[in-house]
């Protein structure tokens, strides 16, 4: 007997159990199709597999009806309030960030960052009173990401609007990271501008949302000129 078998008998008065150890078993069907379509939904998840997923789905059927509630709103107003800021790309609940319009910050050094979770680790090093300047992503053909699809336009404009003496590229030590810090280097070549790239203190090869805050803050400190 396997022992999710054995689960079911020991526990013949819990649902949840059975119910979870009975598709551990490799039985195919629900004994719901609201439960099915839970599952299916938040195994789109990254990161979620079909097990994880009614796991997930099963707690949040023993929670309360406002948790609930308050729960699939919050998603909901994610969706559809979340604003872009018009500035530097970066989540915002105004059209203006709180990094843009924070009067303290230093307006003329932009850091050209990946995603925004980049933004989130620099802004945890407290080593970085500059703005951002959100890509959205990096080049990367294989994937279907071409410059086009990326923020570097915008970036493009907002440089030939003034004000800013420093452009730091902030970019995972990838081939494609490197491949967009290259490019976005030929496109502000014929500006007046400080080009530079945070220190590699960060691993070569290495993801930037997977450096550590010491590193990361170091490296973006010791940053140094950016050469083709």
């Amino acid at each position: 007997m396997c022992q999710t078998k054995a689960n079911i008998r020991k526990y013949p008065k819990n649902p949840y159990i059975c119910l979870f150890d009975e598709f551990l078993c490799g039985m195919q069907s629900y004994p719901s199709y609201l439960l099915e379509n839970a599952v299916n939904q938040l195994a789109k998840l990254p990161g979620i597999g079909k097990k994880s997923a009614l796991r997930l789905a099963l707690h949040l059927l023993k929670q309360e009806q406002q948790d609930v509630a308050d729960f699939a709103q919050a998603i909901l107003l994610l969706k559809n309030e979340v604003k872009y800021c018009k500035v530097c790309k970066n989540i915002s609940d105004a059209e203006v960030c709180q990094i843009c319009s924070d009067a303290s910050r230093q307006t003329d050094v932009v850091c050209v960052v990946e995603t925004i979770k980049e933004v989130m680790l620099i802004e945890n090093t407290g080593q970085f009173r500059g703005l951002y300047h959100v890509l959205g992503g990096v080049i990367s053909p294989i994937d279907g990401v071409h410059p086009s699809d990326l923020e570097i336009e915008s970036l493009v404009e907002r440089i030939k609007q003034g004000g800013v003496k420093e452009v730091v590229l902030a970019l995972s030590t990838t081939m494609e990271g490197d491949t967009t810090s290259y490019y976005i280097a030929r496109k502000l070549a014929a500006f007046d501008i400080t080009l530079t790239t945070i220190a590699r203190g960060v691993s070569v090869g290495d993801e930037l949302q997977y450096a550590d805050e010491l590193t990361l803050g170091k490296s973006i400190v010791n940053r140094v000129p950016y050469k083709n």
